[in-house]
């Protein structure tokens, strides 16, 4: 079968040169130890994420960098160096080891895109205690099923959520001793809630981090529950080797970049690549607090001057549907790259990106048991509109047929070679942020790897050049996830047989770029 090619864009005078240039020499070379190696590493040995994404960027002379900027309704920033922040990450580490909290212990946040949220998560990395991140679009079943799995013993949130989704459960979830507030204190405090603000006033800003074991918990994530009760994961702080390489490769990012992802940080993917890949990288993250106007989103992306600009699918049709002419009114001169996450990437989207902003939209795959992008295309190479894309550095994907067992053991696994032929695409163990554990569900756990693989639940195929095409869902014995970037849209696979991208147009000189076909 053939495919609409779009070739690759050209790199602009002042641009950095792609990341990504020679894929198969790369995916060929690439081993996880050369990623480890961009690393520090603690002083003393092992591995911790809040220090990869914050404490070396410091040591190395780039305290006052801006770490991340929060714009406000009323467009006032607030902004926060990486100096402050790892500052703030200190006193809040302080803030768990006074109220006792232990190495392993979980640790959650309920709140919308707040600085108190990411102060708490670098804290709380930074105290050895495991993260866990609730959306603030929970309601109060959620957030109860989620502390409960988790054995939540603290909880960040805010005085409005707190009344909505934590009071009316609050007896039902004996193991949660703290929940402190962040925009409370004094006689505003509910009864059996502490100030976050008061708590970290009193905190000090000295703290060193414990011994890490790379292979130490760090995160815990949960699937969506829509095919029935969550699932936590667990995530190591070795994961960060993968945050780090695949916001490179996947996401182009480089130190000094301004970085934009506009998803929840409720979920992995706002925690994973709205804060921790590119902190790992140097890059400089812009966080709206606000919710999605199209407008806004435009002028997000001149004021600051966006370099790298990840999102949905679903917010770029939105855009679409408010038409050309407010994107056209708008100069993006300093956008560079462009990628989606969260559903399958239909090929009119990417080149309605190619036609507004000068270059396609690249799409991504992973899941939540994955922890990092596993497959997409890259700024450096020709995109086919409609795939997946090709798998990361350091990956190693397939397409299976799999039979299950009459026993109900472990299935028998085959790989398809034949280009075009469906199957359920699979990923060879070992990457550094794969899922560690189901929580509490060895036997889960253990369902989702077969002969070697993991079992992702999707269907795909490969083409003769090795790109990858979404079909659907699976029915095997991998992972249930119904919020993996695939999944939600498994009910619309993507059809690219008629499509035909139209002829590279010519753009005003200074704000877009045409693509070089």
């Amino acid at each position: 079968m053939s495919h609409t090619v779009l070739c690759r864009r050209y790199v602009r005078p002042g641009e950095p040169e792609p990341l990504v240039a020679d894929y198969r020499r790369l995916h060929d070379t690439f081993r996880w130890d050369d990623a480890r190696g961009e690393l520090d590493g603690l002083p003393g040995g092992g591995l911790n994420i809040a220090h990869e994404a914050l404490d070396r960027h410091v040591a190395a002379g780039f305290g006052e960098r801006l770490a991340m900027r929060f714009i406000a309704r009323d467009w006032t920033r607030d902004d926060y160096t990486y100096a402050e922040l790892s500052r703030l990450a200190n006193r809040f580490a302080n803030v768990l080891a006074g109220l006792g909290i232990a190495p392993g212990e979980r640790v959650f946040s309920l709140a919308g895109r707040v600085p108190e949220l990411y102060i708490t998560l670098f804290g709380a990395l930074k105290a050895g205690a495991v993260y866990g991140p609730l959306s603030a679009s929970f309601g109060p079943e959620s957030v109860q099923s989620r502390l409960a799995i988790g054995n939540g013993r603290v909880l960040v949130t805010t005085l409005a959520l707190f009344k909505r989704d934590v009071l009316p459960i609050r007896n039902r979830l004996p193991l949660l001793e703290y929940v402190l507030l962040t925009d409370a204190s004094g006689a505003g405090l509910p009864p059996g809630t502490l100030s976050w603000a008061d708590l970290m006033e009193g905190a000090s800003d000295d703290w060193k981090i414990p011994p890490t074991s790379p292979q130490a918990a760090a995160l815990l994530h949960f699937t969506s529950g829509a095919t029935g009760e969550p699932k936590g994961l667990v995530h190591a702080h070795e994961a960060v080797v993968a945050h780090y390489a695949t916001a490179r490769f996947a996401l182009d990012l480089n130190p000094g970049d301004v970085y934009w992802y506009t998803a929840d940080p409720g979920w992995m993917a706002g925690i994973s690549y709205g804060a921790l890949a590119p902190l790992a990288i140097g890059a400089s993250v812009i966080v709206d607090r606000e919710a999605f106007d199209a407008e806004r989103w435009y002028r997000i992306l001149q004021e600051e001057s966006i370099n790298v600009w990840y999102t949905t699918p679903t917010a770029i049709h939105m855009l679409m549907q408010q038409g050309n002419a407010l994107a056209t009114s708008h100069c993006f001169s300093r956008l560079r790259h462009m990628a989606s996450v969260g559903e399958p990437l239909d090929p009119e989207t990417v080149v309605w990106g190619r036609d507004i902003f000068g270059m396609p939209f690249h799409d991504t795959w992973w899941q939540t048991e994955t922890g990092a992008i596993m497959i997409a295309n890259f700024r450096g190479c020709e995109i086919r509109p409609g795939s997946m894309g090709r798998p990361l550095p350091g990956v190693e994907a397939a397409i299976l047929r799999v039979t299950p067992a009459a026993d109900g053991g472990e299935p028998a696994v085959e790989e398809i070679t034949a280009p075009g032929e469906p199957g359920e695409l699979a990923l060879r163990p070992g990457w550094p942020s794969m899922f560690r554990a189901c929580l509490d569900e060895d036997e889960r756990y253990r369902r989702c790897f077969a002969g070697g693989w993991y079992l992702t639940g999707d269907v795909a195929r490969r083409d003769a050049d090795g790109w990858f095409w979404f079909v659907g869902r699976a029915l095997s014995n991998g992972p249930a996830s119904s919020d993996t970037p695939a999944a939600a849209a498994a009910s619309r696979p993507r059809s690219t047989a008629s499509f035909s991208a139209p002829a590279c147009p010519a753009f005003p000189v200074g704000c877009r770029a045409p693509d070089v076909c």
